[in-house]
């Protein structure tokens, strides 16, 4: 047998925590590095860097001193959805810690982006987003104060702001996104209660009305170990 025939101990204990993870239900706890060492064969740094790859992928999550079965990641659809009907629709309950609900003066970047004049008043709304209690998200939203000002007197921010939009009269046309995988901030991940070593989903959403009138620009920040996308392409 030659050194490409052999399987690497890695791999090996991989497929071994796998079959050990189909055996147990969320909330189990999963065995010790020092049982899980003794029963591959291999050295716990071995089993370590295995047990963080699922950690990673989130299968496991750390619960105090141990370690134990994750529930299934929260799916999104990506489409004009609000987060609220998106955790309904896959049966999680969704809610909101408000972080941050303030007026500033918009940059170029984000005037362009709401097709607003230089140095235009926005709203800023920063929430935490949560599934079942579990916090999975960080949601940035920018809203044109000239458009929405009267939301900080009629809006509940721990409520669906796009059923507040859809109530005010204005109808949502479509939108542009992009996602792409970066690291959190010290602050974001005590936000998030997570590392800033854990990767996280970056989504960026400009969002327009039926008349293509900019509505709002998203910045929305999500534990990669907590929830996933899924879209519906059609030709």
């Amino acid at each position: 047998m030659t050194s490409l025939d052999r399987e690497p101990k890695s791999y090996v204990v991989r497929q071994g925590l796998d079959r050990i993870l189909l055996e147990l239900e969320v909330g189990d706890t999963v065995p010790p590095e020092r049982e899980l060492a003794v029963r591959f064969e291999v050295s716990r740094e071995t089993v370590r860097q295995a047990l963080h790859e699922l950690l990673v992928e989130g299968r496991i999550e750390r619960r105090g001193r141990g370690t134990v079965v994750a529930r299934p990641k929260l799916t999104q659809p990506l489409s004009l959805r609000s987060y609220t009907e998106g955790a309904l629709l896959y049966g999680r309950v969704p809610s909101r810690v408000v972080v941050t609900w303030e007026d500033l003066v918009a940059d170029d970047t984000l005037a362009t982006d709401l097709a607003l004049p230089p140095e235009s008043t926005v709203m800023h709304l920063e929430r935490v987003l949560l599934a079942d209690g579990e916090r999975i998200g960080l949601e940035s939203t920018y809203l044109p104060k000239s458009r929405f000002g009267d939301f900080r007197q009629t809006f509940d921010p721990t409520t669906s702001l796009y059923a507040a939009i859809r109530a005010s009269g204005v109808e949502f046309g479509e939108a542009t996104e992009r996602i792409e995988t970066v690291l959190a901030s010290p602050r974001e991940a005590a936000l998030l209660e997570s590392t800033t070593a854990m990767p996280m989903l970056l989504m960026h959403r400009k969002t327009l009305d039926t008349n293509g009138v900019p509505i709002e620009s998203i910045r929305s920040l999500y534990r990669g170990d907590r929830i996933a996308f899924v879209a519906t392409l059609t030709r």
